[in-house]
């Protein structure tokens, strides 16, 4: 497992792979020519499908409360999927069933042209979404993941890899676009720093932090808020098993950096979007540190400024309150903004 050395970087373990293959040894070094050929290949689509059951989980997964019937509550007139469902259905794929972690990170889309990274040595870097579409109730039959190399960093430290992945439907229409980026620590392809990237997520924006925050949301973690989220598909041992968390350097069980993602996106939803469904058009955050279940969060948020296409662009930080350190930073995203009535 991770091991204590490696320091801060280590509280994102194994919470997203999204289409890469690892095992435990590092190949030959590749160059720079060699590498840049891997790029635009699209890789196998993954099946992958939901329910309506499927929906409520998620939603308790990332806290929502009985007042939140839209995402709670099946008969709500209101109903609906939470926008950033999206990001559990590379774990999920079509299963209904629990699945064996080891066996489906072993059984994940190999990017050729790279080595086989360090499962043990590999950080969730960073996480996105953007909705095209609001997700329908059921997918039946026919929805994929269609996954492509993004992007690829090499430094001192390791080597960094983005992918993007597009949710489609039978008909090949676009509902979400995700960006997952993954660190792996100490690896090598080139043996020197190297940069290539044919797309990104949007550019995030700075906290003014001159002025203080237009909205700050307080929320707790349950104790067994990480074995609600699992049950969403990514079934992980470092989230259950207190051997696996300690052997990994955190002590025992952390929660799912992307149940914390959630919760962020609940609370900007609910602050700024006035809890509406269809609100929230992109969220996206890098992860800073961990957090425990049963830790209390708090969202700061800065509205920044309207975008183009009507939404307001805010900037926003999420802290530990237990710890006090930031577990999600850059945070980024676009809402609809709910105006209330001055009558």
């Amino acid at each position: 497992m991770l091991r204590r050395a490696i320091g801060p970087t280590r509280d994102f373990l194994l919470d997203i792979l999204f289409g890469i293959t690892f095992g435990t040894t590092y190949r030959a070094m590749a160059t720079s020519i060699q590498l840049e050929k891997i790029f635009n290949k699209e890789y196998t689509a993954e099946p992958t499908s939901w329910n309506k059951r499927d929906l409520l989980t998620y939603a308790i997964g990332i806290g929502a409360k009985t007042c939140e019937k839209q995402f709670v509550y099946e008969l709500d007139p209101s109903f609906s999927a939470f926008p950033t469902y999206p990001v559990v259905l590379g774990f999920k794929g079509t299963d209904q069933d629990v699945v064996n972690f080891a066996e489906r990170i072993r059984g994940s889309n190999n990017i050729k042209g790279l080595p086989e990274f360090d499962p043990r040595r590999l950080v969730h870097g960073s996480q996105s979404i953007e909705i095209l579409k609001p997700l329908p109730l059921v997918s039946g039959p026919g929805w994929k993941l269609k996954r492509r190399l993004a992007s690829i960093r090499e430094n001192k430290s390791g080597v960094i890899v983005e992918i993007e992945s597009l949710l489609v439907d039978p008909h090949d229409t676009p509902y979400a676009r995700l960006f997952s980026a993954t660190f792996n620590l100490t690896a090598k392809i080139t043996g020197k720093p190297f940069s290539h990237s044919i797309a990104s997520p949007p550019q995030h924006v700075s906290i003014p932090r001159e002025r203080k925050p237009d909205w700050v949301i307080q929320e707790q973690t349950l104790p067994e808020q990480a074995l609600i989220y699992r049950l969403s598909g990514d079934y992980n041992p470092l989230h259950i098993d207190p051997l696996v968390g300690s052997d990994a350097g955190f002590g025992g069980v952390i929660l799912h950096g992307l149940s914390t993602f959630g919760f962020a996106a609940r609370a900007i939803v609910k602050a700024v979007g006035g809890g509406g469904p269809s609100s929230l058009r992109y969220f996206g955050v890098r992860f800073t540190a961990p957090v425990v279940p049963g830790d209390g969060l708090e969202t700061s948020a800065w509205e920044v400024r309207k975008a183009p296409d009507g939404t307001t662009e805010v900037a926003f930080e999420v802290k530990n309150t237990t710890t006090g350190k930031v577990v999600l930073g850059g945070g980024f995203a676009r809402v609809v903004k709910f105006e209330r009535s001055k009558l």
